[in-house]
């Protein structure tokens, strides 16, 4: 039998997955965060379950002001969007209140840091609601945007490219840290004001060379941060018909991206607007943010275009982080918080991530990450309806706010348990998004799920006390070695579903009793 990866102890801070971070008192003083972002085209406020590492959204709004709209040809704000910002704004502070935040950190960006009448409109806002305004310059803009993406993504690695409504900025991302920033006047808000499309095009080339020429990116992956960037990957998705319509990392090549690109180019937004949700406002902008996009693919040249749903608002959160907390998996958080709350026995998942580990000796740390995240969701859908709680599963795994984690390791933590109520998957109204794994991926996903159905037949606070698993996988030969308290637990239905693993598995069983 091969050695697998030794079982996680309760002392065990140096593992692949560490110590809760909700254990971490300065965590818990997080309590709630609340921000809002006043941006060129948006003002929203989110309020955040500040205890966790991946965020929670305990509140979330946005009002479309437009408030850049027409700076760069009169220099000052919106009037109609000053007074709908000036409006949010009011609400926002009852609101807060109300929650019981404090403070509530407020930040405006381009429209506001550039406009004549900028510094009134400060004023006006902490007259009216008592609120500090933090204008902050473009290159704090782009910081705070790329801790964002590393809230959601730890490893990312690249450059980051925010779309606002007046402003383009660009950040270097590697190891955890933020790097060079260029910040451009490249949001459609402003290339509104140069509508010969010739001269339009050739002004967003000369800006991005000479971002380039900052930046200096060979070929990396570039991150899209912004509403614009979001709904041309949602009409991606639309074009491709792809089964899984979650936008944070949501990958794209620059051949498909182009090919969509050229689509929208002829395509009859309104009705596409009507397919996919977007609001009238943002599909305004579109057709400038894909000549942007379509001229940094030629000037970047990525590998790879990855979407992040965290930005701004998220790089808020981050910085109220120590860094300990920073260096935190937020997808095991998020499970472990999960699970904290919705588990009928809080702390079984990874007492049953130990029990199974002997199935999964040759798993890299990719796959030990989704095995423990599984493990910690595996029972967070109980009260669900037994007729409908496998898909139920499913469908928490791959729509649910998690960051860490991309599109196939959704599919295959939801396929997963999925499979941890259900034994069969077929005729699953699901199956669309399955494509997005390999077979051997689909397999082992089962596997996993009837693992986790088994063990979960062993739930007297620690499934070891029941027994050991042992797996030879060359003699393919599942040996569960029992002792007298699992002798007793080893009734009919925990039989059936060890048979019903040792099928996924293509093994025979073995079955040693105490003697």
């Amino acid at each position: 039998m091969a050695d697998g990866p030794a079982p996680l102890t309760e002392d065990d801070d140096d593992g692949p997955f560490g110590k809760p971070l909700f254990d971490d008192p300065s965590a818990r003083a997080l309590s709630r965060v609340g921000v809002v972002d006043v941006g060129s085209n948006s003002v929203r406020m989110v309020v955040f379950d500040g205890a966790a590492r991946s965020p929670a959204y305990f509140y979330n709004e946005k009002i479309m002001c437009g408030l850049g709209k027409g700076l760069a040809e009169t220099g000052r704000l919106n009037p109609q969007g000053r007074i709908r910002a000036l409006a949010a704004l009011r609400r926002f502070a009852m609101l807060a209140e109300g929650m019981q935040i404090d403070p509530l950190t407020v930040v405006a960006t381009a429209a506001t840091r550039e406009a004549a009448d900028g510094p009134d409109f400060q004023a006006e806002v902490t007259q009216l609601t008592g609120l500090k305004l933090h204008v902050i310059d473009g290159d704090e803009e782009a910081r705070l945007s790329a801790q964002g993406v590393l809230l959601g993504w730890p490893e990312a690695k690249g450059v980051v490219c925010d779309i606002g409504g007046n402003s383009m900025e660009l950040a270097r991302i590697s190891d955890g840290s933020v790097g060079k920033r260029v910040s451009t006047p490249l949001g459609p808000f402003r290339l509104q004001q140069i509508p010969d499309p010739k001269k339009r095009r050739a002004q967003i080339a000369k800006v991005l060379k000479d971002a380039q020429s900052v930046m200096k990116s060979t070929g990396e992956r570039i991150y899209l941060v912004g509403g614009s960037w979001r709904v041309i990957a949602r009409l991606d998705m639309e074009r491709r018909n792809y089964p899984l319509t979650v936008l944070h990392e949501y990958r794209m090549t620059p051949k498909g991206l182009t090919d969509t690109l050229d689509w929208l180019a002829v395509a009859d937004l309104p009705v596409l607007r009507g397919r996919t949700g977007t609001s009238a406002e943002r599909m305004e902008l579109v057709p400038l943010a894909c000549e942007v996009l379509r001229e940094l693919l030629t000037v970047f040249k990525p590998s790879e275009i990855d979407v992040s749903a965290y930005g701004i608002r998220e790089g808020l959160l981050y910085e109220h982080m120590a860094e300990k907390l920073r260096a935190r998996d937020p997808l095991i958080e998020a499970a472990r918080m999960a699970e904290m709350v919705q588990a009928r026995i809080p702390g079984f998942g990874k007492k049953l991530y130990d029990f199974l580990l002997p199935l999964f000796a040759d798993a890299d740390k990719d796959r030990l990450r989704l095995i423990k995240a599984a493990c910690l969701l595996h029972d967070t859908t109980w009260r669900a309806h037994p007729d409908f709680r496998a898909e139920a599963c499913f469908d928490n795994a791959t729509r649910a706010n998690l960051g860490g984690l991309d599109h196939p390791g959704r599919v295959f933590l939801g396929l997963a348990l999925l499979h941890r109520y259900k034994n069969s998957r077929s005729g699953s109204r699901l199956e669309p998004m399955f494509r997005l794994l390999s077979e051997d991926e689909v397999q082992a996903a089962e596997v996993l799920g009837k693992a986790m159905r088994f063990g979960a037949m062993f739930s007297i606070g620690d499934p070891a006390k029941a027994g050991r698993l042992v797996w030879q996988g060359k003699k393919r030969v599942l040996e569960l070695e029992l002792t007298p308290a699992g002798e007793a637990l080893f009734g009919e239905v925990a039989q059936a579903r060890f048979h019903s693993l040792a099928i996924a598995l293509k093994a025979e069983t073995r079955v040693t009793k105490p003697t």
